[in-house]
This record gives structure tokens, sequence and C-alpha cells, in this order.
């Protein structure tokens, strides 16, 4: 790249590899929060405008406990039913029927949501920095321009970040 120091270069490198990692990281806790919650109800599915959940064998889990303060709900099936299923073995070793919790956030799963996304944030605003002190080291134009446009992507990517973190309005 004529006009461009190598050093600048090198770090504009460094800066588009530490934004690429945060992508991936807050990629990767996505991916692994919907495998976890999805094989917690394999071929189970919800059903909101009754609230239950239905069973791969067409039986019910009805709610059985509610705790708002935890936003939780524990959804169970009738004991007769999952003890008569041949799949019982395969579903669930309980004698009291099938389980599912749903909940909106635990507390564990936004915990490890925000450490995801405080990681995230922080690779950002390193890479930025980064930007920021080759843009005021670096003299030619073009780099310049490479540098700073660059850095426009990464606030935008922070700020998009940020948002997605503001906690949402609680409906009463």
């Amino acid at each position: 790249m004529a006009g461009i120091p190598l050093e600048s270069i090198v770090m504009l490198g460094y800066a588009v590899l530490l934004g690429l990692i945060a992508v991936l990281l807050e990629w990767a806790a996505r991916h692994a929060h919907r495998r976890s919650v999805a094989a917690s109800t394999a071929g189970f599915s919800y059903h909101p405008e009754h609230d239950i959940w239905r069973c791969p064998r067409d039986q019910h889990l009805f709610p059985v406990s509610s705790d708002s303060a935890r936003g939780k709900v524990i959804y169970r099936a009738p004991a007769e039913a999952c003890n008569a299923c041949p799949s019982k073995a395969a579903c669930t070793d309980s004698n009291h029927g099938r389980e599912i919790e749903r909940s909106d956030l635990s507390q564990v799963e936004h915990g490890m949501k925000r450490f995801h996304r405080a990681v995230s944030l922080t690779l950002f605003a390193l890479a930025s920095l980064i930007l920021v002190v080759e843009l005021f080291r670096t003299v030619g134009l073009y780099a310049r321009i490479v540098l700073a446009s660059t850095l426009a992507i990464f606030c935008i990517m922070i700020q998009r970040s940020a948002k997605l973190e503001e906690p949402s309005p609680k409906r009463v």
C-alpha cells in the first residue's frame, strides 16, 4: 500500500483483528445460549397462546409454579401420562412428570451476557484507542482517511453493542 507507513498498516491490522475477535465472541456467546436453551427443551414446543409446552408424544405441560420476581415459570406434565409413556426413560427420570423451566433471563445467564458484552466492548475500545493514537502519529492523508474510516466503523459497533446492553422498560 503506497503512502501508508508499514507501522500504520500493522496497527490497523491489529485493531481490525481485535474487532473481529469481539464480533466472534458476541456470536459465540449468542450461539451457546441458543444451544443450551434448545437442548433443555429438545422436541418440545411452546404455545404462548395457551401458555403450555407440548411434548413429542402430544402431552401438555402446564404451569405449576411461577416466580414473577425471578421471571421463572415451571411447567409439568401429568405424572400418570409420563409414567405410562414409552419414551419416559429418554425424557425424564422423575415419577412426578417431566418439568421444563422457562425464564426470561436467569441471573447466571444475565451475568454471562453482561460479561461477554463487557469483554467485547473492551476489545472494541482498545482497538479504537489504537486507531486514535495511530491517527495522531501518521502524517499521510490517505493513511488518516483509512484509519478514521475504520475508527468510525468501530464507534458504530461500540454504540450498537452498548445499546443492546440497555435494560428494556418493564411493562406493568
